[in-house]
């Protein structure tokens, strides 16, 4: 990895720069990439992710406004260091500051040095652009995602989605039933979630100490209302880390069971239970394995998936998937949705959800459960403020993520609400 320039007024597009090298170069996902931020302040850390994820937005058409002024690629990290600042010049960040920056950024680096006349005299033409993406479309979904999701719903809804993925994404809060939430500017959107446009410190605002409110996309908050489950019932959530829907089911009175795999993602869990005086059992282990001592009245499945409806969250995945998981995330779901429907009670309820794009992730599982379980049925059924234009073909719900792209969009989901008949 590259050394980062010491300045203090470099740290965090150093960081940005060595995140790109890590995504971009060795297929890292940013996830993987917090020791590239260590020792930077709270606020440097967030600009630098902030600045790392806006280029991954926009390699695309950052690399073509770089193209005519480049007679060959240079380095990888002078590349990014190139990238970065046409994102920050296309996004109107003074021209003189961003040059500069860029150019004593690879002038303190000892290997790339020499380049720096390079960097200043591109970037010099690139501020003299006025609006430099305006003439590129967004950037494009991958190859091996973008051609199934055209012939399923053409190019113009495809063009979309990829024009809501390339902007950064609002800060989705659900609010804790009963709290009163006053957060300045918070817009409630018509499924009960507040949205932010801007969110700065979420640690900072209002309410958050006192636990009435938990960070949680719109979309995923949608899975707790479609499974309808209240005061007294026994739960699981399946799949539970990072614990959004742990904490709407314990607030709905639910006696709820979270497990997951990952005993370091259950972390964060955790620590929201504590933070919101909210209780739920916590359980790491494989749900592959693992036996509960009695049957649930609910369960709810977030099962693994290619999570290709979150590219806005998560621009590091076009770039670090090719489609190749779905061969072992297929059976994978099958198998929990097996052993979920196991531990449910006759007359129980079970919610199958995914954060893809793909229908062999959602409709297609549906189907293949319900071939598989003579007792099993779909109910329709549409949690509030959720439209008619969501319902999937043969059940179930499918949001793409250009629905509502006047609001900002949401993240890309299947959901389906599963009862096992009585017998």
């Amino acid at each position: 990895m590259m050394a980062m320039a010491k300045s203090a007024a470099h740290s965090a597009r150093a960081a940005a720069v060595e995140i790109l090298c890590l995504v971009l170069g060795e297929g890292a996902l940013l996830g993987q990439t917090d020791p590239v931020l260590a020792g930077l302040e709270p606020g440097e850390r967030a600009r630098a992710q902030r600045l790392a994820a806006e280029v991954l937005r926009h390699v695309e058409p950052a690399d073509r406004v770089l193209k005519p002024h480049l007679r060959k690629a240079p380095p990888l990290w002078v590349l990014n260091v190139l990238r970065l600042a046409v994102v920050e010049l296309a996004a109107g960040t003074a021209a003189h500051g961003v040059v500069n920056e860029a150019v004593s950024l690879v002038r303190a680096d000892r290997r790339q040095g020499p380049l720096a006349g390079l960097v200043n005299a591109v970037l010099r033409k690139v501020a003299a652009t006025e609006a430099p993406f305006a003439k590129f479309p967004p950037q494009r979904l991958p190859f091996w995602l973008r051609k199934p999701l055209v012939d399923l719903w053409g190019r113009e809804v495809v063009s979309t989605i990829e024009a809501v993925q390339a902007k950064a994404p609002p800060l989705d809060l659900t609010p804790r039933p009963g709290r009163v939430v006053d957060l300045p500017g918070a817009e409630l959107l018509p499924t009960g979630s507040l949205r932010l446009a801007q969110s700065g410190q979420v640690s900072a605002l209002p309410g958050y100490a006192a636990g009435d409110w938990w960070v949680q996309d719109a979309a995923a908050a949608l899975a707790v209302p479609l499974l309808g489950a209240g005061p007294g019932d026994r739960v699981l959530d399946l799949c539970a880390a990072p614990g959004g829907k742990t904490l709407q089911l314990a607030a709905a009175g639910a006696d709820v069971t979270a497990l997951d795999i990952s005993e370091p993602r259950l972390a964060r869990l955790h620590e929201n239970l504590a933070r919101t005086g909210l209780s739920a059992r916590v359980v790491a282990a494989d749900a592959l394995t693992w036996q509960p001592d009695a049957a649930f009245d609910a369960i709810l499945l977030d099962a693994p998936c290619s999570a290709t409806g979150t590219i806005r969250r998560h621009p590091d995945l076009p770039f670090v998937k090719d489609g190749a998981e779905l061969e072992t995330l297929l059976p994978l779901q099958a198998a929990l949705i097996d052993r979920a429907l196991a531990w449910l009670k006759p007359g129980g309820v079970l919610v199958y959800c995914t954060c893809s794009l793909l229908p062999d992730e959602g409709e297609a599982q549906l189907a293949a459960a319900l071939a598989r379980h003579a007792d099993l049925r779909v109910e329709d059924h549409l949690p509030q403020g959720v439209p008619e234009a969501w319902r999937a073909a043969g059940g179930g719900l499918r949001l793409r993520p250009d629905y509502w792209a006047e609001r900002g969009g949401m993240d890309g989901f299947f959901m389906a609400r599963l009862r096992r008949q009585a017998a």
